[in-house]
């Protein structure tokens, strides 16, 4: 079961926040450093404003602070919220126009941050988007008790939504008993979009209307729960507020003017435990090792056990990854030992895409098979592989070439663009 880490360190002479997610054995599976001091806007909504509308690529560019300006794609102009129109004509969006706008992808690269009009809130069980109709699950169903999930989804349908103009998203691992709680996120989370509405028509334009969660929160609420054991923190603030995000009451932590102890632990969400960590002889961060990792995460040469490694590089227009079979010299047969090869690749290709944050177009030359059956294999489990990452990244195709051509979607910074 996994571990979701969160600490200071310092890294290259500054100061930053670092969730990571860590496998039983201390084998780092995602990492999201922030520079401490550095504002958080994804998931942030604001009165953004027009500034023009490039019809070409069938865009708005949003302005929503003095400095910063956003990418609206036009088919996202749903359910529009103007604070002000500044065009009488029956243009749908003008410029000079203000609306209401979400981030949802951070700037990356030389590309903007990207908006949407689809605005979402999120609880602890639930998400609610407006422009976005329908009700879905944020995974799978682990246990049996899918005819009761599937009433209870049929409920939330029924009784909340007589409009087509919500859309909600269901934690598949909410249980039975939590249903009631569930309901009252809902309710609440609806009069808190209305309220939104009606105070954003008197703001003016480049004001934050809403403040996403905590970065750390954002992460954590985000995680797939069914691999998660446990929560660490060494930050005694982090560790109050995830208690407050998870209705923890703050008195049942402290005594007056202590600290938890090290061996303190509280079930916080479906069985998972948050832990505060605290020992003077040897850091958190020192503890899973996330400096070196963080340095390996960084390296161009990732070397597999077998003996061979992976070559990653990271381009403006895509990224390449190389599979060599270095010094893995088998004497099985060559076909057979390609494919074993390959298939360790896999596995690391699908963290390493995961850890780095790699997103967007990515090309893997794995080691040449000759046989069909041999490609099919590798495709079909290289294909599996990708479908654990919880950003959606799919396989599109092997060209005439060999390469194998992968995408992932676009959230947040790479790794090496944050350090």
């Amino acid at each position: 079961m996994d571990r979701f880490i969160i600490t200071n360190a310092e890294l290259k002479g500054q100061e930053f926040q670092i969730c990571a997610l860590v496998s039983e054995n201390k084998k780092l599976i995602e990492l999201y450093p922030k520079r401490l001091g550095q504002n958080h806007i994804l998931g942030n909504i604001y009165v953004g404003k027009v500034e023009h509308i490039v019809k070409n690529i069938n865009a708005a560019f949003v302005q929503i602070t003095s400095s910063v300006k956003c990418y609206l794609p036009l088919e996202d102009l749903k359910h529009p919220v103007f604070t002000k129109k500044y065009s009488s004509a029956k243009k749908q969006i003008a410029a000079g126009d203000e609306l209401l706008v979400q981030v949802v992808k951070e700037a990356i690269k030389t590309k903007n941050p990207s908006v949407t009009t689809n605005l979402t809130l999120s609880g602890k069980y639930i998400a609610l988007t407006v422009g976005k109709p329908g009700i879905r699950t944020s995974s799978k169903r682990l246990d049996n008790a899918q005819t009761n999930f599937t009433q209870l989804l049929e409920q939330i349908e029924n009784s909340c939504f007589q409009t087509a103009e919500y859309g909600v998203t269901v934690d598949a691992n909410v249980k039975d008993d939590e249903k009631d709680a569930l309901f009252e996120e809902l309710s609440q989370l609806k009069e808190t979009y209305e309220r939104l509405i009606n105070e954003s028509v008197h703001r003016t334009a480049y004001s934050l209307v809403y403040k996403a969660p905590a970065f750390y929160l954002d992460l954590f609420q985000n995680l797939k729960k069914s691999n998660l054991s446990r929560v660490v923190t060494d930050d005694r603030t982090v560790f109050e507020e995830i208690c407050f995000a998870c209705s923890i009451p703050k008195e049942a932590l402290f005594t007056k003017g202590s600290v938890p102890s090290p061996v303190d632990e509280f079930t916080v969400l479906h069985g998972i435990s948050l832990q505060f960590y605290r020992d003077p002889l040897l850091s958190l961060s020192a503890l899973y090792n996330l400096k070196e990792g963080i340095g390996a995460a960084l390296s161009e040469r990732v070397w597999l056990k077998s003996g061979a490694y992976l070559v990653i590089q990271p381009t403006e227009a895509l990224t390449v990854i190389d599979v060599n079979t270095g010094k893995n010299c088998s004497k099985q047969e060559k076909e057979e030992h390609f494919l074993k090869v390959n298939l360790e690749a896999s596995d690391e290709i699908a963290r390493q895409l995961r850890l780095r944050n790699l997103s967007g177009i990515i090309i893997v030359d794995f080691v040449n098979l000759h046989q069909k059956d041999a490609r099919e294999q590798l495709t079909s489990y290289l294909g599996r592989r990708l479908k654990e990452d919880p950003v959606q990244t799919t396989l599109v195709d092997i060209t005439r070439l060999g390469l194998v051509e992968i995408t992932r979607r676009k959230v947040r910074s790479p790794l090496s663009e944050i350090l």
